[in-house]
């Protein structure tokens, strides 16, 4: 039998039940049309569908689905909101109920039990049980049930054995307040619900899928879980915090109780300058899942490490050595940021009620639980009363049917009613003295006692039975007329015998945030290969670009004008043409010179947001543009220079890129000049004459 490596998992068996399929002799043939009906040779529009209606085989489909739809939300996925647990969680409690006589059982003989109540196959409970003693509230293991932190899986079940603890042996079963309902196959009766008194449901938490929704609750902790219940019953706020098993961290900002989510994270301590020490998981994150997720990102160079080793057993121990050089407390940070050191659980809380899947806050679950646990407290003071009158009323019958000797009346009664007869003629004096009228049972006990009872019978004995009776009675009735305070009572006494058994493992703090892009600010090396024409971190020969982030963006500009931004590549043909690659910053302001239409323009521009992926241009494309000059630095001056001419007496100018505006990449830019542009540069050229020709003039 396997174990599932998720601990929060209660799902029963997921194949989907079998139905028996119809013969061909039972099935009912669709009537024949009639001789003059037309054949309908065009399938009818949705507007034909009242002429029409749909046919037997869809009417059976729909059928089927919702019926099967309806199987799978109430009978195995979805818990109920009344004892909290799912059908095959309640069947395993009922069946070592059943057989409960304090030694340990086999489970297999437990799955084997079940199997009279459940219409699925033994691994499904197999597993079930094991999830229940891994919790360890309500069925005490003995042997391998696994472990939570490896994953391992638990031994067959041949090899291990179970019990109820004390605490469900006491709190989850009463057959008087129990209804019970014929089981799959008619040969047994298994509970509708169980009358637990625990909020089971929370304290378990529960995970499904069914169709078409799911749930998914966390555990809390037992004595939160009672101090809370008090608190309704007092009218006092109140709080809920999950907690887990397997201990660690939580950030519970967003948790809205119990319909938002959760984000935890190990437990990781620095056991010297170079050592990390992981000690606590996630909840439903093992040694093995966290183990490949360390080593997935140690390749993709987001954390560095030099050794990793796991001495768990009991106890979480996964030691990571870092490299020479590596700071701690950065690699933490990266741990949580890149790894299964820290996830996040988006919550769901959906359960039955009336037969209905509705979704509920944790807060009004446990109002829901603890309404019902008063309304139980009342019906078992209830029985209670009832018994105490019964026992009362026993012990007068006995007690007048001896003391006035009225067993002396029936010594020559010849037949059996005469018997009868003469026994409720001797008590119909003393009918004050009893609780009710006496019914045939009552005879019927009277003539059971034994002569050896009679004749050893002690008045003095007898009443002082009937006191203590009569003492409980008022104990009842007084419980009864103040059950809310009866109920805070005994809350108080669960929390004093069962929740130092179950301390809080699970830490709550508020987990700062992580600032992705600094902690992988040089995960990458860029190359840019200007002859091949290749740009990219892997496999790409050439001078090293920059650095930057597997989170940042990349904007590439062509000489054309065009540019577009991409996220890092790995190998990415960018042709010769290429003129400017940098991590994409929308606010850096760049400064372009192009030609187009024979004219020269500058411009100075911030890029903005963009589409990944997608082509643009930073000057007008109708005008077929060229760039000349392009950088994302802030000349003071640009040095230009023209081709020669005949009858041209300008041959080099200066212009100052600060006066033009910033703007947007799809403005036209400033009109610099007609001639022809050879060089521009944000340096003063050796061989510039600065007694040469005026200084440039931008024309708006």
């Amino acid at each position: 039998m396997s174990k599932p490596q998720q601990p929060s998992l209660f799902d029963d068996d997921p194949k989907p039940p079998r139905r028996r399929r119809k013969t061909a002799r039972a099935a009912k043939a669709p009537p024949a049309p009639a001789p003059d009906t037309p054949a309908t040779l065009v399938p009818a529009s949705p507007r034909d569908k009242a002429a029409f209606p749909d046919g037997p085989l869809h009417r059976l489909m729909d059928d089927n689905f919702l019926q099967y739809a309806s199987y799978v939300i109430r009978d195995r996925a979805i818990p109920e909101i009344e004892d909290g647990l799912k059908p095959v969680q309640r069947r395993i409690l009922y069946s070592l109920h059943l057989n409960d006589d304090g030694r340990f059982i086999k489970v297999a003989n437990i799955v084997g039990y079940t199997m009279q109540f459940h219409p699925h196959g033994d691994a499904s409970i197999g597993d079930a049980l094991v999830t229940i003693v891994n919790r360890g509230y309500l069925i005490e293991g003995q042997g391998n049930f696994g472990n939570l932190n490896t994953g391992d899986p638990a031994a067959a079940p041949r090899y291990i054995e179970c019990r109820l603890t004390d605490l469900a042996a006491t709190q989850l079963f009463n057959n008087d307040l129990t209804e019970f309902i014929p089981s799959y196959d008619g040969r047994k009766k298994e509970p509708v619900v169980l009358p637990a008194k625990l909020p089971l449901l929370l304290m378990l938490g529960a995970e499904g899928i069914a169709v078409g929704l799911s749930t998914r609750i966390l555990p809390h902790n037992f004595g939160e879980l009672l101090q809370a219940q008090i608190a309704i019953l007092q009218k006092k706020p109140f709080s809920l915090l999950p907690d887990f098993p397997q201990g660690g961290l939580m950030d519970v900002r967003e948790y809205d109780e119990g319909r938002g989510k959760v984000r935890l994270r190990a437990v990781i301590a620095q056991k010297d300058k170079s050592t990390l020490v992981i000690r606590e998981l996630p909840y439903g994150i093992t040694t093995e899942s966290l183990l490949a997720s360390i080593e997935d990102a140690a390749k993709k160079g987001k954390i560095k490490t030099k050794t990793i080793h796991d001495y768990t057993a009991e106890n979480v121990e996964i030691e990571i050595a870092l490299p020479a050089g590596a700071d701690a407390g950065q690699t933490i940070q990266a741990l949580y940021a890149f790894t299964h050191c820290e996830i996040s659980v988006s919550l769901r809380p959906i359960v039955i009620r009336e037969q209905r899947p509705v979704e509920l806050s944790v807060h009004d679950i446990l109002r829901h639980n603890t309404r019902r646990l008063v309304e139980l407290l009342r019906k078992e003071l209830e029985i209670e009363r009832h018994k105490i009158n019964e026992a009362l009323h026993a012990a007068s019958l006995v007690r007048l049917f001896i003391v006035h000797r009225i067993y002396k009346r029936i010594e020559e009664c010849p037949t059996a009613a005469a018997v009868r007869e003469a026994i409720l003629e001797g008590l119909k004096p003393h009918r004050e003295l009893l609780r009710r009228d006496i019914t045939p049972g009552d005879l019927d006990m009277l003539l059971a006692i034994p002569i050896r009872r009679i004749s050893l019978y002690d008045i003095n004995k007898s009443r002082k039975e009937e006191d203590n009776l009569l003492a409980d009675l008022a104990d009842v009735e007084k419980n009864l007329s103040r059950v809310t305070a009866y109920t805070i009572k005994y809350l108080k006494t669960l929390l004093r015998d069962y929740a130092d058994l179950f301390p809080r493992k699970t830490r709550a703090e508020t987990f700062d945030a992580i600032e992705m892009r600094e902690l992988t600010a040089r995960e990458l090396k860029l190359h840019w290969d200007q002859q091949r024409g290749y740009f990219g971190y892997d496999d790409v020969d050439g001078d090293p670009a920059f650095h930057c982030s597997s989170y940042d963006k990349i904007i590439l500009v062509w000489d054309d004008c065009s540019y577009r931004i991409i996220p890092p590549p790995e190998k990415l043909f960018v042709d010769k043409n290429l003129i400017y690659a940098a991590v994409h910053d929308r606010d850096r302001v760049m400064t372009l010179v192009y030609v187009g239409d024979g004219i020269t323009h500058l411009k100075r521009f911030t890029f903005g947001g963009a589409i990944l992926n997608k082509d643009y241009f930073c000057a007008p494309d109708n005008q077929k543009p060229k760039a000349l000059f392009f950088s994302d630095e802030q000349p003071e001056t640009l040095y230009v220079k023209y081709a020669p001419r005949k009858g041209q007496q300008i041959h080099q100018q200066e212009f100052d890129p600060a006066k033009v505006i910033v703007r947007t990449p799809k403005t036209r830019g400033i009109q610099m000049t007609s001639k022809r542009v050879t060089s521009i540069t944000a340096q003063k050229p050796r061989n510039w004459d600065a007694q040469s020709g005026p200084k440039g003039a931008l024309l708006q």
